[in-house]
């Protein structure tokens, strides 16, 4: 049974990182650095349509999509270090199913995602953030936000089984920015010239951070269009789309290492 082995390996993670918290408490610090500059450096200077000058209200569903986001590399990195130093081949040597050893990692992750999606909601409600809907849709969002990141997990578990090596690495790391940025996490896209508004609204970070918003009761930053009404189904379907594609790819290249 896969969930038994996968359970372990989680408890291996979340052990290693009680013993050596700097990993996680530094992208949890990184978060909260980003939050505190776009709403308090920034955010007197920008203007969203449709929100009434309340950029926080506007900007604290995108920071939390956008977070849920940079667990990427991280994820990559581990795969890559347990890789690199042999720990991948002694599982792959054990009487355990395949997938239970990624399993395990994003399960680990998963549980780091709770805490930190815990610790920026609270500090968008010191900075005047607040949740203008009722509490099962707030639930829905936080789901939406999770649904997301265990779907980005598993495309950092496959670039770290695939490629293993720190520049691969790093290359991900230098993109996650662009593609993190060409949303609409912080501006909508409306806002945008034409070609960069059309990759900014077909990004699967727009649609999550746009159904975040509209479950929040906050400005979702659209004044027109079907996407203003398709949020929420695109922001269910286009991580089970990453899911589909990047589970099985996973799967391929674990079994496949030498």
């Amino acid at each position: 049974m896969i969930l038994v082995p996968a359970s372990v390996l989680t408890r291996r993670v979340l052990q290693h990182w009680a013993r050596q918290p700097a990993t996680p408490l530094f992208g949890l610090a990184f978060s909260i650095m980003l939050l505190l500059i776009f709403a308090l450096l920034f955010g007197g200077a920008m203007r969203v349509p449709g929100s009434d000058g309340d950029y926080i209200a506007f900007l604290l569903p995108g920071m939390l999509t956008l977070a849920m986001m940079f667990g990427i590399e991280a994820t990559m990195s581990a795969i890559t270090a347990d890789s690199k130093k042999g720990i991948t081949d002694r599982f792959r040597s054990m009487p355990i199913p395949s997938g239970a050893v990624a399993l395990g990692r994003s399960g680990a992750d998963m549980i780091t995602s709770v805490v930190e999606l815990g610790v920026l909601v609270i500090g968008g409600l010191l900075i005047g953030w607040r949740v203008e809907a009722g509490p099962l849709a707030a639930l829905a969002a936080i789901g939406l936000l999770l649904w997301l990141r265990f779907a980005l997990l598993w495309v950092g578990i496959f670039l770290g089984l695939a490629l293993r090596n720190e520049g691969a690495t790093t290359a991900v790391q230098v993109l996650v920015w662009p593609l993190g940025f060409a949303s609409n996490v912080f501006v909508a896209p409306e806002t945008m010239p034409a070609w960069l508004g059309a990759i900014a609204q077909w990004n699967p970070i727009s649609a999550t951070a746009t159904a975040t918003r509209e479950l929040f009761g906050n400005p979702t930053g659209i004044t027109s269009g079907w996407l203003a009404d398709a949020a929420i189904p695109l922001a269910i379907a286009w991580p089970a789309v990453l899911l589909a594609v990047f589970v099985p790819l996973a799967a391929r290249a674990f079994r496949r290492l030498r």
